[in-house]
């Protein structure tokens, strides 16, 4: 029984307590669930451990409820388990300050390497999913290693594990045939519960809606229990999918809305993304795999990802790891660090959402680049550089992309439980976007040397001429921000 701020006191089922009980699970204890996000926000400073447990509790209550209200599924003691281990299991995967390990750093190193020329063995848009399953063969290695038959003593097989690792991953929903190994099509539910590549209403996210808000602050208007009991499984279109009650759309809808609101107001604060860059940053520096000859007195970060047991050491400790060593070639990244702990940040310019027109990162810094060059300060002491004022683009949306993420839902009605369709649009109030994603420009001024008490008033006045030309540019470019 576990005793979460959450979801109260939550039994987890043996199997599940023993997984919680390995050095590859208890390593999330050390992974904050928001990143950097907690030098904003102060109470955001949960970790992947609690949220890995909420999510096996709800995907546990998920399965019992489709179970209870419709025995025909024939859903067994497997599955039910099955789902709630892929629950528990599915976050293993992250690396240090979560998105920022898969997000930022990652991506940062593979570039670098194709750019040196150096040997790139980082997988093509390497995500955290592909080392959960990697984390969980440990597991079950290690498991079996102290008793051979501990998932036999559970009724559980190679299938079951095949189906877990399916079910951490999401199955692609393939219209034409099924080729998911772990169960048969009628079971195509299940793989809808813990990852929804259909339409993203799944069980992580309602926990850590409720989660983050409560940590964060932020109000919740999402209702994930409300939700909970009207979850039924109609065929469509020949497969067996989770749909929900046609009055809860206005509810649906509001689990998007609440996606949107948590990532413009935290996950994608203007200090937050800032902070998390300059820790990616100091991640890419540190890393001994982007040098030639790989130093030993720097860290193995993004060979790590190689194998489960390199894996298993690298967590949010490594920024200590980094502040607190003396090695030459970590001093870069201990500055970065350093400046992070004074709250020497770069400081925001401004923000303007981008028109229907949108350009790409690389035009909107060369037309900042211009801009920058043709503007004439106010002040005739000061020259503005293009090199200090970087340009970040912030994609904001309700889950898929562009798209209205509703017209991928099923809704039954009271009438008519076994059949299912998506909801028409006079069905939904008239007070809903039409918009559904957008696109925010922002502009920081980064010191390209360190900052010095006489540079202060400098600095004020930089900013100041910069927020002028960024007004200039933004109604030059698209409208007033």
């Amino acid at each position: 029984i576990f005793n979460d701020p959450i979801h109260g006191h939550i039994a987890l089922h043996p199997l599940l307590v023993k997984i919680t009980d390995t050095p590859q699970f208890q390593r999330l204890r050390h992974i904050k669930q928001l990143g950097g996000t907690y030098l904003v926000y102060p109470g955001a400073s949960h970790n992947r451990f609690e949220h890995s447990l909420g999510v096996a509790y709800l995907a546990g209550c998920l399965v019992k409820i489709l179970h209870d209200n419709q025995p025909e599924l024939k859903i067994t003691r497997q599955d039910f388990l099955c789902v709630q281990i892929a629950g528990l299991c599915h976050d293993l995967g992250h690396g240090p300050f979560s998105h920022v390990f898969d997000g930022l750093v990652i991506p940062k190193a593979k570039k670098i390497k194709q750019i040196r020329g150096l040997p790139d063995d980082i997988p093509e848009k390497w995500k955290h999913e592909q080392m959960s399953v990697l984390m969980f063969d440990d597991i079950v290695k290690s498991l079996k290693a102290e008793n051979e038959n501990v998932l036999k003593e559970h009724g559980l097989d190679d299938k079951d594990v095949t189906f877990i690792k399916e079910l951490i991953e999401g199955a692609k929903d393939s219209v034409a045939e099924w080729t998911n190994k772990g169960r048969a099509e009628d079971k195509s539910f299940l793989y809808e519960i813990v990852a929804n590549k259909q339409n993203g209403i799944d069980v992580d996210k309602w926990d850590y809606f409720a989660r983050d808000c409560h940590h964060l602050g932020i109000r919740n208007s999402f209702d994930h229990h409300r939700l909970l009991k009207f979850a039924r499984v109609c065929k469509i279109n020949g497969r067996n999918h989770i749909c929900f009650r046609d009055k809860e759309a206005d509810n649906v809808y509001d689990m998007f809305r609440t996606r949107y609101t948590l990532h413009r107001q935290a996950y994608q604060h203007k200090i937050c993304n800032i902070i998390e860059e300059m820790f990616a940053e100091a991640l890419v520096l540190a890393d001994r795999d982007l040098h030639e000859g790989k130093p030993e007195d720097m860290l193995k970060i993004s060979e790590a990802i190689k194998t489960a047991e390199e894996y298993s050491k690298l967590t949010d400790e490594i920024f200590e790891q980094i502040s607190s060593s003396n090695a030459d070639n970590l001093k870069k990244s201990r500055n970065i660090l350093e400046k992070i702990v004074w709250r020497k940040l770069p400081k925001f310019v401004g923000e303007a959402r981008l028109t229907e027109e949108n350009k790409s990162k690389e035009d909107l810094t060369e037309t900042w680049k211009a801009a920058v060059q043709k503007y004439k300060p106010t002040d005739p002491t000061v020259s503005l550089n293009a090199e200090e004022l970087p340009v970040y683009v912030v994609d904001l949306d309700h889950g898929m992309k562009d798209k209205n993420p509703i017209e991928s839902v099923y809704f039954y009605s009271k009438r008519n439980p076994n059949q299912a369709s998506t909801i028409k649009d006079y069905q939904l109030s008239s007070f809903l976007p039409k918009k559904f994603n957008e696109e925010l420009v922002r502009v920081y001024y980064r010191r390209t040397d360190d900052q010095t008490a006489e540079d202060k008033m400098e600095e004020k006045k930089k900013v100041e001429e910069a927020e002028k030309c960024f007004q200039i540019w933004c109604t030059d470019n698209f409208g007033l921000p």
